[in-house]
């Protein structure tokens, strides 16, 4: 692509490193934001650059949040006793959605991945395990994408919170393999999470 400005292609160049974001995408983008007035552009970046340095993970499940607990971890309409476990802030939301979860989160902030070496070490797991061994917990829900380092993550897990004695599930599989929890409908993943059941069970299908 041939620009006519260093300032442009540099702009594109940033845009495009965004996921999903080829440079004709990133080119509309940027001559977007040159349409703007300068306060709108400021506003733009300012916003961005407030996240980047307020951001916090919630200290109790890792969610994404403005303060150091997250408002789930706090809410007293939450069943404390129960866990959904998580890839990340994503599937959070994609389950918020739903309405039909009413338990609190812990976001592990990816899944095991030795292709892309990412090991166990790697993820907030041992904060789970944390929260699992102070005995309040009735219920640790299994809620990882139906793909290969899902499956390798749910595997591990279940070794390691299994010594604990309390019920493991893992959603129903009306998720297609391959499939990311983000993308699935909302009735689709609602009914897959009522109808969850005990990750023995979903092992031996």
């Amino acid at each position: 692509m041939n620009f006519s400005s260093k300032l442009l292609e540099d702009a594109v160049n940033e845009f495009s490193k965004l996921p999903g974001v080829g440079q004709k995408t990133a080119l509309r983008l940027v001559l977007h934001l040159l349409n703007k007035e300068q306060e709108e552009v400021n506003q733009f970046g300012n916003t961005l650059i407030k996240l980047k340095q307020n951001i916090k993970n919630c200290s109790i499940c890792y969610n994404i949040s403005d303060h150091s607990i997250c408002e789930i971890c706090t809410s007293h309409k939450r069943d404390k006793e129960t866990i959904c476990v998580v890839e990340d802030t994503r599937d959070v939301m994609a389950i918020e959605n739903t309405s039909q979860y009413f338990g609190v989160y812990h976001v592990l902030g990816g899944l095991i991945s030795p292709m892309d070496g990412i090991g166990p070490a790697d993820l907030y797991i041992d904060g789970l395990v944390q929260r699992v061994s102070m005995g309040e917990i009735k219920e640790v829900i299994l809620a990882l994408s139906p793909n290969m380092e899902g499956d390798t993550t749910l595997f591990y897990l279940y070794k390691r919170l299994k010594e604990f004695n309390i019920p493991i599930t893992t959603i129903a599989r009306g998720i297609a393999f391959g499939g990311e929890l983000e993308y699935t409908d909302e009735i689709t993943l609602g009914r897959s999470i009522i109808t969850r059941v005990p990750y023995e069970t979903a092992m031996m299908k």
